[in-house]
């Protein structure tokens, strides 16, 4: 999860006081998160051969240098500023290499996806699908994520966005309502909508 923001505020105002310590420890507290959330808006075939953490990397550079900027005049909470900017990276990526080499993409092994990911999958499954998850169902959970990760595929991106910062990211509603820029009234009905869609989507396939 993100630091909390009055941590996160105490280290700005200290960075603003010249401590450079601040700023370093304030980049390590969000490397983790901010690895998360890229981990899933990853191509799964861009992730063979970029690695989230070589974006991550590449932000927390972007992050160093603009941070005095941003510190000027902080326009956003310092969480939602490095999520831009990890967007705007993942873009850069998708089009370098798509572009680039597809076909050699297309080739490559599948990469799995991390533990934690899948264990988030099974979590928001287990609210979905009226069937029991037990380690000896492993078939039956596999296929309930590929249809998780296919549904989602085709959902709305905003509502797409609000399931993976609920259920994968962790993060709250009112954190989800200033990263889209909602109130948090449609916040909360853009999440019970989107979670009714893949309950209806996960329901049809077992009334089949």
């Amino acid at each position: 999860m993100w630091p909390e923001p009055k941590h996160v505020q105490s280290l700005l105002d200290r960075a603003r006081a010249g401590q450079s310590d601040a700023i370093e420890q304030l980049l390590a507290d969000c490397r983790e998160p901010l690895h998360r959330a890229i981990d899933l808006r990853l191509d799964p075939q861009l992730a063979r051969r970029e690695d989230a953490s070589d974006i991550v990397q590449k932000v927390m550079l972007d992050a160093h240098r603009r941070l005095p900027d941003y510190l000027k005049d902080p326009k956003m909470p310092f969480s939602l500023w490095l999520r831009h900017i990890a967007k705007d990276r993942i873009i850069d990526a998708h089009r370098r290499h798509r572009q680039a080499d597809r076909r050699s993409i297309d080739r490559e092994q599948p990469q799995h996806a991390p533990a934690w990911v899948e264990e988030s999958s099974v979590m928001l499954i287990s609210q979905l699908a009226d069937r029991e998850l037990t380690p000896a169902s492993a078939a039956i959970r596999q296929e309930l994520q590929q249809r998780l990760q296919q549904v989602l595929s085709e959902m709305d991106e905003l509502d797409r966005e609000v399931i993976l910062m609920r259920y994968f990211e962790q993060l709250s509603n009112q954190e989800v309502a200033e990263a889209l820029g909602l109130t948090e009234a449609a916040a909360s009905m853009r999440h019970l909508r989107a979670l009714r869609r893949l309950k209806d989507a996960f329901s049809a396939d077992s009334a089949g």
